[in-house]
């Protein structure tokens, strides 16, 4: 069977990989003209880690790791108001590292067993019984028994396979950015995070040097364009006008930046995934975008996708039902906590900020006190 992959992220890489194994052949193409290398620091996590180790590159993704254990949060002096440990209730094997380098990883694991064409997209989608005839921006006509949609929150196989209108896709009240600033290099350092109501500027550091990451509530912006870097920088100078600490500086960092990505936090909510022989993946289908989940689906929804069309290779719409059926069990509390992950990163006012650096200061403190309240009693004497 004959699958065409738009989207060289996380999620397309994986299933590249996995359904090269199970004897497709497959063929990914991607946009950009190479592999994007900003981004926010993302997780693998729970059922993402088996997948990594099956395919062999979890000891290259911890070799990547940021290596960062902890999140601190500073006045405007820089000075440090309070803490969290990132590290505690992760489980063996999860890892943080820049999302470049997990995808980097990805494509190297796919990249030949798959056929990768950069700098080219999808034009036009028309199914019949028998398959699908895609058209490109660049390349030559081509017919594919399947199409899946990897490309993202923005995704043109969406828009295509399912309407314009199809999805619900709605603007969480935030905007994110980040770009790499250089600096230190080397893992294992806190992140420092500055907070004003509704404005969170950080800089995490990652193996590769520091990176410089903002978020800002704001209603969603008229004229909107995620590929208009020029309007991104005007929109993050007018968003972070007058914050203090590191702000100006990275700011002047962003003005002359090559690298910066932008865009809106954002869910996206299908009734279905699939469309004849269309289906999508990650955020394509069910964004989380921002918290760092959204690559722990992607790969883990990959491999469930793989599997499932193996199972039943003459009957991929039994496979996109079971696949859409398991993988919602993941994806759905998760789109429900984005409100309350937000509103412990970016508090929308100064009180929140303060209830939220007490409770980071409070809780290991009651940590500690339950660990020694339930601590069994020591042996009476005989």
């Amino acid at each position: 069977m004959n699958v065409l992959i738009s989207g060289a992220g996380v999620g397309g890489p994986t299933l590249a990989y996995w359904l090269a194994r199970h004897g497709f052949r497959v063929t990914v193409v991607e946009r950009a003209a190479d592999l994007r290398s900003s981004g926010n620091p993302v997780d693998v996590r729970g059922p993402a880690v088996d997948v990594a180790a099956r395919m062999g590159v979890l000891p290259r993704l911890h070799e990547a790791a940021t290596g960062n254990t902890g999140l601190s949060f500073v006045d405007g002096d820089g000075r440090t108001v309070a803490r969290m440990d990132l590290a505690a209730g992760q489980r063996a094997g999860e890892v943080e590292l820049p999302r470049g380098a997990l995808a980097s990883i990805l494509y190297e694991s796919a990249r030949d067993h798959a056929e990768f064409v950069f700098g080219d997209s999808i034009a036009t989608l028309a199914q019949d019984a028998g398959g699908v005839d895609v058209t490109f921006e660049r390349g030559a006509p081509r017919r594919f028994d399947l199409v899946v949609g990897a490309d993202g929150l923005h995704s043109v196989t969406r828009r295509l396979a399912f309407g314009p209108d199809a999805a619900e896709v709605r603007h969480m009240g935030l905007y994110v950015a980040t770009t790499p600033i250089g600096g230190q290099a080397g893992p294992g350092r806190d992140v420092l995070m500055h907070n004003t109501p509704g404005r969170a500027v950080a800089v995490s550091p990652t193996p590769s040097g520091d990176l410089a990451f903002f978020l800002y509530r704001a209603p969603q912006e008229p004229g909107f364009d995620h590929r208009d870097t020029e309007q991104h920088k005007r929109l993050l100078a007018g968003a972070f006008a007058g914050v203090g600490w590191r702000a100006p500086e990275l700011l002047e960092r962003v003005r002359t930046a090559g690298d910066l990505y932008f865009d809106s936090v954002s869910r996206v909510r299908l009734p279905r995934w699939s469309s004849g022989r269309v289906v999508l993946l990650g955020d394509a289908g069910s964004c989380v975008s921002l918290f760092g989940d959204g690559s722990t689906l992607a790969m883990a929804g990959a491999a469930t996708l793989a599997g499932e069309l193996a199972a039943t290779p003459d009957d991929p719409w039994a496979a996109f039902e079971r696949y859409e059926q398991a993988h919602r069990r993941l994806v759905e509390p998760k789109q429900r906590g984005i409100a309350q992950a937000a509103s412990l990163i970016v508090p929308a006012t100064r009180a929140g900020i303060a209830a939220r650096d007490l409770a980071t200061r409070v809780a290991p403190l009651v940590t500690r006190l339950r660990r020694r309240l339930l601590r069994p009693p020591a042996a009476l004497p005989s």
